[in-house]
């Protein structure tokens, strides 16, 4: 199935997308993959916010740009990593049956899987500014990733992947 519809999927019901990822196999290219193309939307999220930045300040947009884009794409995935490592950790306590495959492609996904939600912040953020619009919409988007993350978790722990 294609990615945009798994994402449309998600948003209905993350179980059944994430059992039907785990019943693939172990394969640590898509859940890399899945991690990157996430990246690069909260890059692609982060351009509006970047501009905003730009003009208020007098910054140099494509210097700006370009250590985001570096931030995003070359720091973020490793920070993810551990991440997954730590929840991993955490959740064989309550899910003696999860792996760190499962643990990863839950995050991975929830991060891809949200991003329309971080695109959405992205746009609140550089038109509208701070305030309590990107508030809410910030929000939904932690929400989101928090809540595709634990069905995925539970999952895995369930299926034993």
């Amino acid at each position: 199935m294609a990615v945009t519809t798994d994402i449309a999927l998600t948003w209905r019901g993350p179980a059944r997308v994430i059992a039907r990822h785990l019943a693939a196999g172990q394969r640590e290219d898509r859940a890399l993959a899945f991690l990157m193309f996430g990246c690069l939307m909260l890059f692609v999220a982060r351009w509006p916010v970047l501009s905003r930045q730009a003009a208020q300040t007098g910054a140099d947009l494509e210097q700006t740009t370009t250590y985001a884009f570096a931030l995003t794409l070359a720091v973020w995935p490793l920070i993810l990593y551990a991440l997954a490592g730590l929840l991993f950790v955490i959740c064989r306590m309550f899910l003696p049956h999860i792996t760190p495959y499962g643990a990863r492609l839950s995050l991975f996904w929830a991060l891809l899987a949200a991003s329309p939600a971080a695109l959405l912040y992205g746009l609140v953020a550089g038109f509208v500014g701070p305030g309590p619009q990107a508030t809410v919409t910030g929000l939904i988007w932690v929400a989101a990733i928090v809540w595709f993350t634990g069905a995925g978790l539970r999952t895995a722990g369930r299926a034993g992947a």
